[in-house]
C-alpha cells in the first residue's frame, strides 16, 4: 500500500527556495534572474522575493533591481490554452451536417473573433441564401486517380513513387487548432517564432510585460547554511563563559518606529477651537458663559428684537422642548415699563407706541405675547448669551466698555447634507463702547481674521432682524478660486439695546461665524459629516497635524493670495 504523499506546506516551499538559492551563489556567485526561482518551483515571485528580502537584511546576500522584458499570456491566451482558439471553438460549435444560423454563432463569446479566423483558415464557409456557416475544409485522399481538375498536383505519399491524389472538397470532421498547440508549448516554456509573437500579440492572445526582478549575488555574511540567529541581548551567562567575545549581535536600529503611545487624540474641531480662543483673548475678549444650551425664546427671540411671527421661529427651522415647555423665571421689570415716565422698556418697543416713534422707531406693531416668548428651546444662536450680558451690562451704575466672545454649539432643525448639520458651532464676538460707528465694525473683524490668516476680506450688506446696518463678510478661497461666505457682522439695534437699560450713546458691534466652514477648509475637509458625527474617521484624528503649520498650502490660510478684480 503507497503511502500518502502531500504537498509542502509555504514554509517547506520557502526553505527549499532558500536551500537552492544558497547552493546556486555558492556554485556560480551569481544569480542575474531571480524569476527562475519562481518559475523552478511553480511559485509566486512575491514567495521568492520574501525569502530574498529576509536574506538580504541579515547580509547574506546582495539584491539589486533590474527590469526585465518578458511575454506572457493574456487573459484571452490563457482561455485558448484551456478551451482552444475562437476559430475551432466556433468550427466544433457548427453542425456537421445542416450547418448553423450565423447569427446564432454570434450570441457566443467565440463567435465574431473566431469567424474571421476561420473563413481565413477556410475551415468554414458561409451560405447567403440561408445564412448559415458551413464546415468545410481540404482533405488529401490516396487512391485511384481521378481528373477533378485539368492539371492535378502529383504529390509524394508515404516515400513511395509519384501518384495521383485525389483532391475534393468536402466536409470535415475534425481540424488541427495550430495556435492552442503554440501557447501551450509557450506556457511550457518553448519559445515562439518572432512572426508567431507577432500575429498573437495582434490578436491581444500575448502582451509584453516588464518585471521587475532581482540580480543576486553573495553578501557580507553569506553563508551556504543560510542565517546565522544574532543574539539579541548580552546575558550573564555570555560574559561568565566568555562566548560574547565569538558572538555576533544584531546592530541598533536607530531608524525604527517605537510603539505608538496609547494616548488620546484632540479632534480638529477643537483645535480649531483653541486658535480662535487665542486670538479673541489676544485681543483683549472676555469668554461669555455658554453652559446652558436649553434657552428660552424670549432670550434667543425677543430681547434680539425679533418678531413673534418671523419664520426663524417656526417647528421647522427650531427645536422645542415637551418637559419643561417653558421657563420659570423671567426679569419683569425688563418687560414691561415700571413708571410711566420710563417708557422706553421691551413691551414698548413691540407693541410701537407713541414713546418709540420718538426714538425714530415705530415698533413692529403686533400683539406680543408673553406666552410666546416664555416657550424653551435648543438655542438656536449664541447671541442669546450675547443678550444676557448685555443686560446685565445695562443694570450697571456705571458703563464699562467690555469686549465679549463666545465658541459654542447651537441646533437648527434643518435638513442634514454635505455642508449642512442640525448641531454645528458658532464662533461670536462682540464690542460695546461709546460712539462705535460701521467703520470701527469693518476694523475690528479685518484685525480678528488677519490673525486667523485670511487676508483678502469683502463686505457687502445684508438685513438681519436685530442689526442694523448689518454686513455679510466673504474672503477668498484659493483652492475654490473664488470668494466664500464665512461670517455675518452688524450694529445691534437701539430697539434692542435701550431696553436693556444701555445709554442711548452705547453702541454694540457684533459678528458671528460657524466653527466647522473654517476646519473644513483648514484640513481640506469637503463633507460635514466626515468631521463632526458617527462617521467621523477616529484614524483621522489621530492622523491630522499637531502643529496647524504643518498643514498643507492648499487649505492653510496663510495660501490666501490676491485675487482677480472679477468677482
Amino acid at each position: 500500500m503507497e503511502a500518502s504523499s502531500s504537498s509542502p506546506s509555504e514554509g517547506e516551499i520557502r526553505q527549499l527556495i532558500e536551500g537552492e538559492l544558497l547552493r546556486t551563489l555558492e556554485a556560480t556567485g551569481r544569480v542575474p534572474n531571480s524569476l527562475h526561482f519562481a518559475n523552478h518551483f511553480q511559485v509566486d515571485h512575491a514567495v521568492v522575493v520574501s525569502v530574498l528580502k529576509k536574506l538580504e537584511s541579515h547580509g547574506v546576500i546582495n539584491a539589486v533591481v533590474v527590469e526585465v522584458s518578458s511575454t506572457e499570456l493574456t487573459k484571452e491566451g490563457l482561455e485558448v490554452v484551456e478551451a482552444g482558439s475562437p476559430e475551432a471553438r466556433l468550427f466544433e460549435a457548427i453542425d456537421a451536417a445542416s450547418g448553423t444560423l450565423k447569427a446564432d454563432t454570434e450570441k457566443l463569446p467565440f463567435g465574431k473573433p473566431g469567424f474571421s479566423e476561420a473563413m481565413k483558415n477556410k475551415w468554414i464557409t458561409f451560405d447567403k441564401a440561408s445564412g448559415k456557416l458551413m464546415r468545410q475544409a481540404r482533405t488529401a485522399m490516396h487512391g485511384t486517380p481521378v481528373w477533378l481538375h485539368d492539371k492535378p498536383p502529383p504529390l509524394p505519399l508515404d516515400g513511395q513513387e509519384l501518384t495521383w491524389v485525389v483532391w475534393t472538397c468536402c466536409q470535415a470532421s475534425t481540424i488541427d487548432d495550430v495556435v492552442r498547440q503554440k501557447l501551450c508549448g509557450f506556457k511550457n516554456g518553448e519559445a515562439l517564432s518572432d512572426k508567431d509573437k507577432l500575429v498573437f500579440s495582434k490578436r491581444k492572445l500575448l502582451r509584453d510585460v516588464k518585471t521587475k526582478v532581482f540580480d543576486l549575488s553573495k553578501g557580507e555574511c553569506f553563508s551556504v547554511t543560510g542565517i546565522k540567529k544574532k543574539a539579541l541581548d548580552l546575558t550573564a551567562e555570555m560574559i561568565a563563559s566568555g562566548a560574547w567575545e565569538t558572538e555576533t549581535f544584531k546592530e541598533y536600529n536607530f531608524n525604527a518606529l517605537g510603539t505608538q503611545p496609547t494616548s488620546g487624540h484632540l479632534h480638529p474641531l477643537l483645535k480649531v477651537r483653541s486658535a480662535f480662543r487665542e486670538i479673541f483673548l489676544e485681543m483683549g475678549f472676555e469668554e461669555m458663559p455658554t453652559n446652558s444650551f436649553v434657552e428660552s425664546s424670549f432670550w434667543n427671540f425677543d430681547a434680539l428684537f425679533q418678531p413673534q411671527q418671523h419664520p426663524a421661529r417656526d417647528a421647522h427651522d427650531t427645536f422645542f422642548l415637551s418637559q419643561p415647555a417653558s421657563m420659570l423665571t423671567w426679569p419683569e421689570d425688563y418687560l414691561q415699563a415700571r413708571e410711566k415716565e420710563e417708557p422706553l422698556r421691551l413691551t414698548t418697543h413691540f407693541l410701537g407706541s407713541a414713546a418709540a416713534g420718538g426714538l425714530g422707531s415705530i415698533g413692529w406693531r403686533y400683539d406680543w405675547k408673553l406666552d410666546e416668548a416664555k416657550k424653551n428651546i435648543l438655542r438656536t444662536h449664541t447671541t442669546s448669551v450675547s443678550s444676557r450680558m448685555l443686560y446685565k451690562l445695562g443694570q450697571q451704575k456705571s458703563f464699562t466698555p467690555k469686549k465679549y466672545f463666545s465658541i459654542d454649539r447651537v441646533f437648527r432643525n434643518e435638513t442634514l447634507d454635505a455642508t449642512h448639520l442640525a448641531e454645528f458651532h458658532q464662533i461670536e464676538g462682540l464690542v460695546a463702547d461709546y460712539d462705535l460707528t460701521l467703520a470701527d465694525l469693518i476694523g475690528v473683524i479685518t484685525q480678528f481674521f488677519q490673525k486667523w490668516g485670511l487676508t483678502q476680506l469683502r463686505f457687502k450688506p445684508a438685513y438681519n432682524p436685530y442689526t442694523e446696518p448689518s454686513m455679510e463678510i466673504f474672503a477668498f478661497h484659493p483652492g475654490l478660486k473664488k470668494w466664500i461666505e464665512i461670517g455675518n457682522s452688524g450694529m445691534f439695534r437701539p430697539e434692542m439695546l435701550l431696553p436693556m437699560g444701555l445709554d442711548p450713546n452705547i453702541k454694540v458691534l457684533a459678528w458671528g461665524l460657524s466653527l466647522e466652514r473654517p476646519t473644513m477648509i483648514r484640513y481640506g475637509v469637503k463633507n460635514i459629516r466626515d468631521l463632526v458625527g458617527h462617521k467621523c474617521s477616529l484614524d483621522f484624528m489621530r492622523t491630522n497635524p499637531i502643529c496647524d503649520l504643518q498643514l498643507d498650502d492648499k487649505y492653510d490660510a496663510s495660501a490666501f493670495v490676491r485675487p482677480n478684480e472679477q468677482q
